[in-house]
């Protein structure tokens, strides 16, 4: 049976090697941990799979903000990575992972301001993610236009930067 937990419970070294097996070790120069930076997870939206003592599957939520070219600061969340053990990926675990955080940031009050890189294909379908209001978003990295999906009624059509949310800023409460 698969336990979903918070994943502050799990070591820190076991998340990692479960995102290097699944994204490969050279993830860290990828777009989307330039748009993370070094804050912290959410920890009320960041989940565990473990089975049997094992972890399986992980999705972390980042704050993160778009600074609109206006002058505007969007906070936003930032979903993923949803990392899955590769021989278990088609056992429905992340889009269980998934499934939890938009639960999750539902009872935090931030799920009408959210952000992810995937596929549009499968966030669309299931979650209702679509890149209609981020194709003014620059990234400090390359992305692929299409994979930059929102989701949320807080979620800016506006041009701006998307980068990490500054430790010392509250961008992200559940009243705003």
């Amino acid at each position: 049976m698969i336990a979903f937990v918070p994943l502050a419970t799990v070591a820190g070294a076991a998340v990692e090697a479960l995102l290097d097996r699944a994204f490969g070790p050279d993830r860290h120069g990828r777009t989307a941990y330039k748009v993370r930076g070094t804050v912290a997870p959410i920890a009320a939206l960041s989940l565990a799979a473990v089975e049997d003592g094992a972890l399986i599957g992980s999705i972390q939520c980042w704050p993160v903000l778009l600074d609109g070219d206006d002058g505007a600061a969007h906070p936003l969340v930032m979903i993923g990575p949803v990392a899955v053990e590769p021989g278990r990926q088609r056992d429905g675990i992340g889009r269980q992972l998934m499934r939890r955080a938009l639960d999750a940031a539902r009872a935090e009050g931030l799920d009408d301001r959210l952000m992810l890189i995937g596929d549009p294909e499968y966030y669309g379908r299931f979650f209702g993610f679509d890149a209609s209001r981020t194709a003014d978003w620059r990234l400090p990295g390359p992305v692929e236009r299409h994979r930059l999906l929102s989701r949320g009624d807080r979620v800016p059509a506006t041009a701006g930067l998307l980068g990490p949310a500054i430790p010392a800023i509250p961008v992200i409460s559940a009243g705003a």
